[in-house]
């Protein structure tokens, strides 16, 4: 799908990999019938099926894909100055194979799995420090009255509903 629809770009580079912890390879989980909720996440899987709009998702194809990290993608790529992350349920995996902060990034959370953002954010503050916002659903509109640091948005990250994403930018190193 993404070659037929963006293969033609100038500028842009498609390349057939999986981001985690470490390179090598993983089996993914295919939705044929909702594709946007395939993963890599056996956990976030099973987590989310238990939440009552996802009842009808269903991984009924597996194929096995090559998976780098992003400190291989940063040494091939150049440093990104924002990294979106949308990989359903795998974001974690995706920070672990990280070694060094980035300026500025954003990750998924739905309310079913919201332990695994809060990993991220616990992830990201072991590499820098960090400010936080996030944007419920399809909005792509921050929700916060201001920029948060990491135990108020652990806090939010309790009560949220819903599917959103996640917001960071550095504001320094680890102290």
């Amino acid at each position: 799908y993404l070659q037929r629809r963006y293969g033609h770009e100038t500028g842009l580079t498609l390349l057939p990999l999986a981001v985690g912890a470490t390179a090598g390879t993983a089996t993914l989980h295919i939705s044929t019938r909702t594709p946007t909720v395939t993963s890599l996440s056996t956990e976030w899987i099973a987590r989310v099926q238990q939440d009552a709009s996802f009842r009808r998702v269903a991984c009924d194809k597996t194929a096995e894909v090559a998976v780098t990290t992003l400190d291989a993608m940063i040494a091939r790529h150049g440093m990104p100055r924002v990294c979106k992350s949308d990989v359903e349920g795998f974001e974690l995996a995706v920070l672990q194979g990280l070694a060094r902060p980035l300026p500025a990034l954003s990750f998924e959370y739905i309310a079913a799995a919201l332990p695994m953002a809060q990993q991220c954010v616990r992830r990201l503050e072991e590499l820098g420090r960090y400010q936080y916002q996030y944007s419920p659903g399809e909005s792509h509109r921050l929700a916060a009255p201001r920029w948060l640091d990491a135990a108020e948005l652990l806090v939010l990250l309790r009560n949220l509903r819903g599917s959103g994403d996640v917001y960071a930018r550095l504001v320094g190193p680890l102290a």
